[in-house]
């Protein structure tokens, strides 16, 4: 015949069921906390390492990265080339035959020294821009091994229109100013990765009044004047920062109000036409009018830095 559990067993049977319920409970809400506990503690790492897509693009260590190992190789030659032309225009080169010799080496040495950069894929405006400065390298070499043959026995400044004619200088000029609107566009990225009130694309309209340029991050301001720049396929030695430099100052001073003109589009061919743009403006003007922009940690923005 079947025993009955006492009044006492029962009690304590449903006591021992009940505490391990409990114990159950807390150990699951134990493994909960704990794993909040360390997303929360490794978050930080993930924002850095994070979606593929989103998060790691454009970090700044890309853009300082590719500053050194892409941009300033050809940064240096751009550099050497203008001041090899003033020397020829100046005919303070006596051998113009050699001097496009030595930039045909030059181009070839520092396509080599970019090339060897790895650019993450994942930062495609980085990647592109890479491409686009080994083909301008390329067509400088070209370039100058064409004027070298043709140097024989020309007028400097006959030789000096010849080039500025030639197809390949052309387009190595063009590769050059996209790959610098493409660096500038992903320094864009950057700070709105920083920043959300900053947007991560931003095109010039139309026409922009000059109220609407005032109220723009620097970032913006320097990503349109690399657009500018790129649309009149121009090569300085100036950055944009340097341009978006003169046109703050040229508003700032109340000059483009004397001249009446409402549009950043008109100051800009203002002092382009009239060569009113120097590089290191950004730098003489840089604590008096951008102290508080965000801006990435670029040896061109901060060469007091020494980075």
């Amino acid at each position: 015949m079947e025993k009955r559990l006492s009044r006492t067993e029962m009690m304590f049977s449903l006591g021992f069921l009940f505490m391990l319920v409990v114990a159950v409970a807390a150990f699951f809400y134990g493994v909960k906390v704990g794993a909040e506990k360390t997303e929360t503690k490794y978050q930080p790492m993930n924002l850095l390492q994070g979606d593929a897509g989103t998060v790691t693009a454009y970090q700044q260590q890309d853009l300082v990265s590719f500053y050194h190992t892409v941009f300033l190789p050809h940064r240096e030659f751009q550099n050497e080339w203008q001041a090899a032309l003033n020397r020829i225009r100046s005919q303070q080169a006596s051998q113009p035959k050699s001097t496009f010799k030595d930039l045909e080496k030059l181009a070839a040495k520092k396509y080599s020294q970019a090339a060897e950069a790895a650019v993450p894929a994942i930062s495609p405006l980085l990647a592109q821009g890479q491409v686009n400065l080994l083909k301008s390298l390329k067509l400088f070499e070209q370039t100058a091994g064409r004027m070298a043959a043709a140097a024989d026995n020309k007028q400097a400044q006959l030789l000096l229109k010849e080039l500025s004619g030639d197809a390949f200088y052309q387009q190595a000029v063009q590769h050059a100013s996209l790959a610098q609107q493409e660096y500038y566009d992903a320094m864009l990225k950057w700070s709105a990765s920083v920043n959300t009130e900053i947007p991560a694309n931003y095109e010039m309209p139309q026409v922009m009044e000059i109220s609407v340029w005032k109220q723009l991050p620097l970032t913006i301001k320097n990503k349109l004047m690399a657009d500018q720049l790129a649309a009149r396929s121009i090569l300085p030695v100036y950055y944009p920062q340097d341009l978006s430099t003169r046109v703050d100052e040229f508003i700032a001073t109340g000059e483009a109000a004397r001249m009446k003109i409402r549009t950043v589009t008109a100051v800009v061919d203002l002092l382009l036409g009239t060569k009113a743009v120097r590089s290191g403006d950004f730098a003489a003007s840089k604590s008096t009018l951008y102290s508080e922009e965000l801006l990435p940690q670029l040896p061109f923005f901060f060469p007091e830095s020494g980075a």
